[in-house]
């Protein structure tokens, strides 16, 4: 099992490009099965989860082709296995992005449940209970969720009474071919839910209020194939922002977007960082300075962003002064603290509330990676420590940084993967 090998104390410095998004390719990926003809997607990461969906795509059909830049053409066509089988679904929780676009698509869907970080409950009962409204048979059993339909989908009115992201997703692919009006409301406005409504827009659905909390959606008998480019990932962006602000340095990202980070970047601004921004690129500025604490509070966007909040609690482990973290989207999401405590933090935990109290340096120590995110901030831990930190279970981190010891590397960072023998 690899691990990763940092040697604290360096500044990062340099540039870097940011690389298309997990969370927004993973359910325009589901969405292909919704096309009648073949769909080119441009920008998508290379990681694990996307390997994943693209298997999962494979096993139940699809022709898939993948061009060195990992721009994959899908033709769904041949499908003929409406099943997503728990050996691929469990290692991922993005694979119930399936379960909409199957079921209007083809009438019938079989996915596992779905696995993922274990960083809390998410419940799917939103995505099933959209899904009846439009008229959907669903019944759990050994496991799976099998679901049937007479015929199209019906569009339904349908109230979400939590905000949930992939709820969303799912039920937006849904009804995209369902007959008549769909309403979706109190609807994820994340820029993820965004980029899956314009790509579906280019496939030829009518969807309006797309970036608002209420979704209207006319569904139309087909959809067709396009070309489509995945959006940048903003929490890779944010990530190494943070991780810069951390170690004192000054990078500049390229091929990203500001406007849809702008709670992040208010927070590193508190930080004492100087940051400016162009049409595709974000540079930040420590000037060598230790940052200030800041204190955040996570909630769906515009909101500051629950995928954030592990990174900023590494960086106000050592920064000046006391910063308060309150976690409100997932129960188990501040689980990085015992090891950054580990490392020499001084992290006071409350339930879903951390006070943060600033050191000047953190100690290296063998740590653990318990989610992707957590992860993350592990590894920042580590940039800012005293001493060589070793980050077991990276396959986290895997499923979501692509290439991150070589990015981190260009930036001037000492890492090293480590393969177990």
């Amino acid at each position: 099992m690899d691990k990763l090998l940092i040697q604290g104390g360096a500044r990062l410095n340099g540039e870097i490009r940011i690389s298309g998004a997990k969370n927004s390719g993973l359910p325009i990926l589901a969405a292909t099965l919704l096309a009648e003809g073949p769909m080119h997607v441009c920008n998508l990461p290379h990681l694990n989860d996307i390997t994943t969906m693209l298997a999962l795509l494979r096993c139940m059909g699809a022709d898939i082709t993948i061009d060195e830049k990992m721009c994959v053409e899908i033709n769904a066509c041949g499908i003929e296995d409406y099943t997503a089988p728990y050996e691929l679904v469990k290692t991922m929780r993005a694979s119930i992005l399936v379960l909409g676009p199957m079921l209007a698509r083809f009438g019938e869907a079989n996915v596992s449940f779905p696995g993922g970080c274990a960083i809390g409950s998410r419940p799917v009962d939103i995505h099933l209970r959209g899904l009846e409204a439009m008229g959907a048979e669903i019944e759990v059993d050994q496991g799976y969720i099998r679901a049937r339909s007479n015929g199209r989908l019906k569009g339904a009115h349908f109230f979400m009474d939590t905000v949930t992201v992939g709820g969303t997703e799912n039920l937006v692919m849904a009804a995209a071919l369902a007959e008549g009006r769909t309403v979706l409301e109190n609807a994820a406005r994340e820029p993820e839910v965004v980029d899956l409504c314009d790509c579906l827009v280019a496939m030829g659905a009518k969807i309006s209020g797309i970036g608002t909390a209420t979704l209207t959606i006319d569904g139309v008998e087909s959809l067709k194939g396009c070309t489509y480019r995945v959006m940048p990932d903003r929490i890779e962006t944010g990530t190494y922002l943070v991780a810069a602000a951390a170690t004192g340095g000054k990078v500049k990202l390229k091929d990203t977007r500001a406007d849809i980070l702008e709670a992040v970047i208010l927070k590193l601004e508190e930080a004492g960082a100087e940051i400016t921004c162009g049409e595709d690129w974000i540079e930040l500025d420590m000037k060598g300075k230790r940052p200030k604490a800041v204190n955040l509070k996570t909630a769906p966007y515009p909101a500051f962003p629950t995928d954030m909040q592990a990174q900023f609690t590494a960086m106000n482990a050592v920064a000046e002064g006391v910063g308060t973290v309150i976690e409100t989207i997932f129960e188990n999401r501040l689980i990085q603290v015992h090891e950054l405590n580990r490392m020499g933090a001084n992290i006071a935990l409350d339930g879903n509330r951390a006070m943060i109290t600033g050191v000047p340096k953190l100690k290296a120590a063998p740590v653990m990676a318990s989610d992707l995110r957590a992860s993350a901030s592990l590894v920042i831990a580590g940039l800012v420590a005293e001493g060589d930190t070793l980050v077991d279970r990276i396959y986290h981190i895997d499923r979501g940084y692509e290439c991150i010891e070589e990015k981190l590397l260009m930036l001037g960072a000492n890492i090293r993967r480590v393969t177990a023998k």
